[in-house]
């Protein structure tokens, strides 16, 4: 009778085994999808404990947060979307009790999957989740301890939109060169369409990839002077599918020469007024832009005063600076955002110029040059989510070839003027500096003002970049306060920045109502 019931028994206790090991199987079966993937928090306690360490593999470094600090975030970027049904959370003693996990797409709008009010610590496996985006955050909203919230290990599983994507994106299209100097080629496309997403284009020169981009622009640099190139493009998604490459077309670079070429810049531009006012400015420093024959025009905000409405800028800013519109590179200020619906206007008005990648902020090219242009007002509008396109920018410096960088926004990071210092604008400023960028271009307070280069704490450092506020496009003029010990030159009147690029230096001038150079730079070499 023993025999039979322990042969009952047996059975039993093998199927419980199995089965445990069938639901373990299925939950360790999706991939592991944020290791070593761009991360970033809310804060950090001090710089031995950054947000990486949440996601570097190893549960014997962590991420934590400022200590005693309310709610507090931590986002992993996957690189694509996917579908997320697992999320591990590897405590140390500085848990929370109340917490969220939260997905999005676009690293802005969050919607949450899974919400727990009852943690206590150690290891928390989240499983059956019903999520999908391309970024996971943890947003922890109740503190376990009197410290911060401090993990070990983010672990993210699931399953990527790209797995077992066969289907190549569209060839590219449209392949154009839009500029040449002796010793650069810059070329854009139209943007290829895929099943999943494109997740970047290769440029062929004579055949051979010498590049690969996420946009639809590349500045080919280094060539040599009076040479004809055959250039094609072909797109690449998510899952390594490649198209054919575009039909290709020739370009002879010019003779002779340094790359060089001219910018006019200039923010706080156009009040409410035209050229049959002789008090009205911009009608002047649009004038003085005209005598630059600039390759490229950079507004740093605020181009339209006082809403920004579409049918201001149709009165005033279209009239003057808007003879250059085809040749300018936009950002807004604040004022752009006081529209009826905020930034109506200037999208409506300058259109894709304004917003070649949908998004306010984006980059380009021109020489041996990259430019990135900024929205600050992500950053000084007490938001507590982190601005997506910090996550941008960071990743858009990681990608850069260029040998020279500069950047522009219009809330400065530091000022002598009637705003002064913008602490908002510091993740900006912090991430160019640690990327060795150039140039810092910014508007807001409407004076003149160049510093010296300076680092991460507004320090004079030859390391760092030289920032130019260019508040005087024809906006009326602030007061300035005592000036800071890393200012080189403060100047009270209205012109447009003259900057004179190479593909190794450059050098600025402000030049007045008169024509005349109120101020000039240094020649800097690129970092």
């Amino acid at each position: 009778m023993r025999l039979r019931l322990l042969a009952l028994v047996l059975p039993a206790g093998l199927l419980a085994a199995l089965g445990a090991a069938a639901a373990d199987a299925r939950t360790t079966a999706d991939t592991l999808l944020s290791q070593g993937k761009p991360v970033l928090a809310s804060s950090i306690e001090d710089d031995t404990l950054t947000a990486n360490k949440a996601v570097d593999g190893s549960t014997s470094t962590r991420w934590a947060s400022a200590e005693g600090s309310g709610p507090q975030w931590l986002r992993v970027d996957l690189g694509q979307p996917a579908t997320i049904d697992r999320v591990k959370l590897s405590w140390e003693a500085a848990y929370a009790k109340a917490y969220r996990i939260e997905v999005s797409d676009d690293g802005t709008t969050f919607h949450t999957v899974k919400e727990v009010a009852d943690g206590n610590g150690a290891t928390d496996d989240l499983t059956g989740l019903q999520g999908h985006g391309r970024y996971v955050r943890l947003v922890g909203t109740q503190r376990g301890t009197s410290y911060g919230y401090s993990l070990w290990e983010l672990e993210v599983y699931g399953t990527s939109d790209s797995t077992g994507d066969t289907q190549a994106p569209t060839v590219p299209a449209d392949l154009k060169s839009t500029a040449s100097t002796a010793t650069s080629v810059a070329l854009s496309w139209s943007a290829s369409t895929d099943n999943v997403g494109v997740s970047g284009y290769d440029v062929l020169r004579d055949g051979a990839v010498v590049a690969s981009t996420a946009g639809t622009t590349y500045n080919d640099t280094g060539l040599t002077a009076n040479t004809a190139y055959k250039y094609s493009v072909r797109a690449r998604d998510l899952a390594g599918n490649v198209s054919a490459a575009s039909a290709p077309i020739t370009v002879t670079t010019g003779t002779g020469g340094d790359g060089g070429f001219v910018l006019a810049a200039a923010g706080d531009i156009a009040d409410r007024c035209t050229a049959s006012d002789s008090s009205c400015i911009h009608p002047k420093t649009a004038k003085l832009v005209e005598a630059m024959k600039p390759a490229a025009v950079i507004t740093m905000g605020d181009n339209q005063y006082d809403d920004a409405h579409y049918s201001d800028f149709q009165n005033y800013y279209a009239k003057t600076w808007g003879k250059f519109k085809s040749i300018t590179h936009p950002v807004p200020g604040n004022h752009e955002t006081y529209d009826n619906t905020p930034f109506e206007g200037y999208h409506k008005y300058f259109g894709s110029i304004a917003t070649p990648n949908g998004k306010n902020y984006y980059s380009w090219d021109m020489g041996n040059w990259h430019f990135v242009a900024l929205d600050s007002n992500d950053f000084v509008n007490d938001d507590l989510r982190e601005p997506a396109q910090l996550t941008w920018l960071k990743q858009d410096l990681a990608k850069n070839t260029k040998g020279c960088v500069a950047a522009y926004w219009h809330h400065p990071r530091w000022s002598s003027g009637d705003h002064g210092d913008q602490a908002g604008a510091a993740p900006l400023w912090n991430a160019l500096v640690a990327a060795k960028a150039d140039l810092v271009l910014n508007g807001h307070d409407h004076h003149y003002e160049r510093f010296v280069p300076q680092n991460a704490d507004g320090k004079k450092d030859t390391n760092g970049p030289v920032e130019i506020i260019g508040g005087m496009g024809g906006a009326p003029l602030y007061p300035v306060k005592a000036a800071h010990p890393t200012t080189a030159k403060i100047v009270q009147d209205y012109g447009v920045l003259k900057l004179s690029m190479t593909d190794t230096t450059f050098a600025t001038q402000l030049i007045g109502l008169d024509g005349k150079v109120l101020d000039s730079s240094p020649t800097y070499s690129c970092h």
